[in-house]
C-alpha cells in the first residue's frame, strides 16, 4: 500500500494538483489489498489520479467509495480507470449521488470488466433518468461476472424495472439483487415475475417498499426459491460429479498400476523361464559330451574284442591241427553253438518287443507332450536319449558276453577233450563269468526299470503340471505358437534322427546275422578239416605233449584276458553308476525347476483373480454411483417441469388477477 500511496502523490504532482491529505492517510493506515475511502470528499483531481492507478494495480480486491459524493466528472473518471481493471471484485459506491452520467459510465464498466462481483450502488439516482437506466441496464445483461447488485433507494420506476426485467432474462451470472425502497409498482412487479421464468441463476430478489402486491411478491419469492433449490442441485450434482470423476480417475489409476504390476510380474516369469531354458541347454551339451565319451569308450571296448578275437581265431588255426580229440570238441561245439544261436535268438526277440514297447511309450509321451513347455520337451529328450543309450551299451553288452560265452565254451570244449582237470578249471572260470555277466545284465535291467520307474514318475508329474498349465494357456497361447511351432519342427527332428538311429541299429543286427551265417561256415569246414586230420591223428601224437603245454599256456593267456574283461567290466559299471547319479541330479534340479514354475503360476492365478475381484467391485460401485446419478438426474427433471407447472400456473394467476378475473376460474381441475 506505500507503493500505492507513493503512485498516487506522483501522480497529483503531474497533474498540478495536490494530493489530499485525508487520502494520503487512509492509504497510509489501510490493509494491502482494501482501499477504503468511505466519507472522504474526493476531487477530481484524486478521482483522475485513482482511476489511472487502478488502470495498473494489480493488489487491490476491494474498493469502498460509499458516502464521498463524487461529482459526475470525478465519478466518470474513476470508473473508466476500473473498465481494464481485472483484479477488484468489490465496489461500494453508496451515497454518491450518481445520476445519468453515472449509470451510462456503470453500464460501460459492466460491460468491459471481467472481474467486479459486488457491486453496491444504494443512495444513488441512477433510476432517475430512464435512458441512462437503460444504457446501465443493458450493460448488466452483457456482463457475465456480477454475482450481487445492490439498488436500493435509486428511484426506480416501472419503466426501469422493465429495463431490469430484459436484463436479467440476458443475464446468467447475477445471483443477487436487491430492489428495496424504489417505486418498481405494480407494472415494474409483473415484468420482473415474468422475466424469473428465463432466468436461472437469481435466487435473491427483494422488493420491500416498492408498492408491489403481496401475490406479486409470493410469486416472485416462489420463482426466486425455485432458483434458488436449482442452484443448490445444480452445486450438490457439480460435487457428485467431481467426487465422481475423481473416484473414476482412481480407478483408472489403480487399475494402470495393477496392470504394470501384472506385466512386471510376467516379464519376471519370462526371464526365469528362459534362463532355466538356458540351464537346460547347457545340461544337454554336457551329456552330449558324456555320450560322447561313452562312445568312444565303447569303440576301444570293440578293438580290445576285436584283438581278442584275432587271438582266438590265431589260436584256432594253430588248433585244428588236433586231431581225433578235437572231432568230438568240434559236434560238441556245434550243438552248443546252435544252443546259443537259439538263446541270442530269444534275447534279440526280447530285446526287440522291450525295445517296441519304449518306442512306443516314447511315441504316446511325445504325442501327449506337445502343449508341455520347452523345459519339459528337453527333460523328455534327455530321458529319451539316455534310454536309449542304456539300450545301446546293454545291448552291446550282452552281444560281447555272448560272443565271449560262444568263444569261451568252445575253448573249454576243446579243452575238456585233451584233459579233465583243464576242463573242470575252465568251467569253473566260465561259470564265474556267467554269473558276473548275469549280475551285470540283472543290474542293466534292475537300471532300465527304475528309469522307466522315473519316466512314469515324471509322466505322472507331467500329467499334474499339464492340467495346470491348460488353465493357464489361454493367456499366453500367443507366446507359445511360436515356440510349439519351433518344438514341432525339433521333434520331427528328434524323430528323423531315432529312426535313422533304429535304420543303423538294423543294419548292425543284419551285419552281425551275416557274420553269425559265415562263423557258422566256417565251423562247417573247420569240421571238415578235422575229418580230414583224423587220417594224420596217428602222425600227430609224437606232437600231443607239445600242444598240450602250448595248450596250458594258452589257457594261462585267456585267464589273464578275461581278468582283464571282467576289470573292464567293473570299471564300465562303476562308469555307468556315476552317470546315473548325474542324470539323478539332474533329474532333481529339472523338478525343483518345475515346482518354482508352478509356484510361479500358482502367484499369477492369485493376482489375477484378486484383480478380476478389484475390477468386478469398481463395476459394480461405477453402477451403483451410476444408477444414484440416473435417479437424481430424474428428480431434477421432475422438479424441473413442477417448476415450470407452477411458473404456468403462477402466470395464469397474474394475468388472471390483471384482467380481472378470479384465480379459482383458471385454477385446473383435480
Amino acid at each position: 500500500m506505500e507503493e500505492f500511496r507513493r503512485s498516487y502523490s506522483r501522480l497529483c504532482k503531474e497533474s498540478g494538483a495536490e494530493p489530499q491529505e485525508a487520502v494520503l492517510q487512509q492509504l497510509h493506515q489501510l490493509p494491502r489489498d482494501r482501499l477504503d475511502l468511505a466519507t472522504q470528499s474526493l476531487t477530481v483531481d484524486t478521482c483522475r489520479a485513482l482511476g489511472k492507478l487502478l488502470q495498473t494495480e494489480a493488489l487491490l480486491r476491494e474498493l469502498v467509495l460509499s458516502d464521498c459524493m463524487l461529482s459526475e466528472e470525478g465519478a466518470t473518471l474513476l470508473l473508466q480507470g476500473l473498465c481494464t481493471n481485472t483484479v477488484v471484485w468489490l465496489l461500494d459506491l453508496k451515497g454518491n449521488n450518481l445520476q445519468a452520467a453515472g449509470a451510462e459510465v456503470l453500464g460501460k464498466l459492466l460491460r468491459q470488466n471481467k472481474s467486479i462481483q459486488s457491486l453496491i450502488l444504494e443512495w444513488n439516482h441512477l433510476g432517475a433518468w430512464e435512458d441512462a437506466f437503460a444504457t446501465f441496464c443493458g450493460g448488466l445483461a452483457a456482463n457475465g461476472t456480477l454475482r450481487q447488485l445492490d439498488l436500493r433507494n435509486n428511484q426506480i420506476s416501472h419503466k426501469g424495472a422493465e429495463e431490469l426485467a430484459l436484463a436479467l432474462k440476458g443475464n446468467a451470472s447475477l445471483q443477487q439483487l436487491d430492489l428495496r425502497w424504489n417505486n418498481i409498482g405494480l407494472l415494474g412487479g409483473r415484468a420482473l415475475v415474468n422475466c424469473l421464468p428465463s432466468n436461472r441463476t437469481l435466487w435473491r430478489l427483494d422488493l420491500v417498499g416498492n408498492n408491489v402486491p403481496g401475490d406479486v411478491l409470493r410469486a416472485v419469492e416462489q420463482a426466486v426459491d425455485h432458483n434458488q433449490d436449482r442452484q443448490a442441485t445444480f452445486r450438490e450434482s457439480q460435487a457428485r460429479t467431481h467426487v465422481l470423476s475423481k473416484e473414476v480417475q482412481h480407478l483408472r489409476e489403480e487399475k494402470s498400476k495393477q496392470f504394470l504390476d501384472l506385466m512386471e510380474t510376467i516379464d519376471k516369469q519370462r526371464e526365469e523361464m528362459a534362463r532355466g531354458s538356458r540351464a537346460s541347454a547347457a545340461r544337454v551339451g554336457q551329456l552330449q559330451e558324456a555320450l560322447n565319451e561313452r562312445h568312444s569308450i565303447i569303440n576301444a571296448l570293440k578293438a580290445k574284442l576285436q584283438m581278442t578275437e584275432a587271438a582266438l581265431a590265431l589260436s584256432e588255426q594253430k588248433a585244428q591241427d588236433l586231431g581225433e580229440l578235437l572231432a568230438a570238441a568240434e559236434q560238441e561245439q556245434l550243438s552248443q553253438s546252435q544252443k546259443q544261436a537259439k538263446e541270442h535268438r530269444l534275447e534279440q526277440q526280447e530285446a526287440a518287443e522291450r525295445e517296441a514297447k519304449l518306442l512306443r511309450d516314447l511315441s504316446a509321451a511325445n504325442e501327449k507332450n506337445l502343449s508341455l513347455r520347452n523345459q519339459v520337451d528337453e527333460l523328455e529328450r534327455k530321458v529319451k536319449s539316455q534310454q536309449e543309450q542304456l539300450f545301446l551299451t546293454r545291448q552291446e553288452l550282452t552281444n560281447t558276453s555272448a560272443e565271449l560265452k560262444m568263444r569261451a565254451v568252445q575253448a573249454e570244449e576243446r579243452l575238456d577233450m585233451e584233459k579233465r582237470r583243464s576242463r573242470q578249471s575252465l568251467e569253473d572260470s566260465e561259470n564265474l563269468r556267467l554269473k558276473e555277466v548275469e549280475h551285470m545284465t540283472r543290474h542293466l535291467e534292475e537300471s532300465e526299470r527304475a528309469m522307466q520307474e522315473r519316466v512314469q514318475r515324471l509322466e505322472a508329474t507331467r500329467l499334474s503340471l499339464e492340467e495346470e498349465l491348460s488353465r493357464v494357456k489361454a493367456a499366453a497361447l500367443s507366446q507359445r505358437s511360436q515356440a510349439e511351432e519351433e518344438l514341432i519342427k525339433a521333434r520331427s527332428q528328434a524323430h528323423r534322427e531315432e529312426q535313422q538311429h533304429l535304420a543303423h541299429l538294423e543294419d548292425k543286427l543284419r551285419l552281425l546275422a551275416l557274420a553269425r551265417d559265415e562263423a557258422q561256415g566256417a565251423c562247417l569246414q573247420q569240421q571238415q578239416k578235422v575229418a580230414e586230420a583224423q587220417a594224420k591223428a596217428g602222425q600227430l601224437s609224437l606232437q600231443v605233449d607239445g600242444l598240450q603245454r602250448r595248450l596250458e599256456e594258452l589257457q594261462q593267456e585267456l585267464s589273464n584276458k578275461d581278468q582283464e574283461k571282467v576289470a573292464e567290466v567293473n570299471r564300465v559299471r562303476l562308469e555307468l553308476q556315476e552317470h546315473n547319479g548325474r542324470l539323478q541330479a539332474e533329474l532333481t534340479a529339472q523338478e525343483a525347476l518345475r515346482e518354482k514354475a508352478a509356484a510361479l503360476e500358482r502367484q499369477l492365478k492369485v493376482l489375477a483373480r484378486d484383480h478380476r475381484e478389484a475390477l468386478r467391485d469398481r463395476e459394480s460401485e461405477n453402477a451403483s454411483l451410476r444408477e444414484k446419478l440416473r435417479l437424481r438426474e430424474a428428480e431434477i427433471a421432475r422438479v424441473r417441469e413442477e417448476e415450470a407447472q407452477r411458473a404456468s400456473l403462477l402466470q395464469s394467476a397474474v394475468l388472471a388477477y390483471v384482467q380481472g378475473v378470479p384465480p379459482r376460474a383458471l385454477s385446473p381441475p383435480k
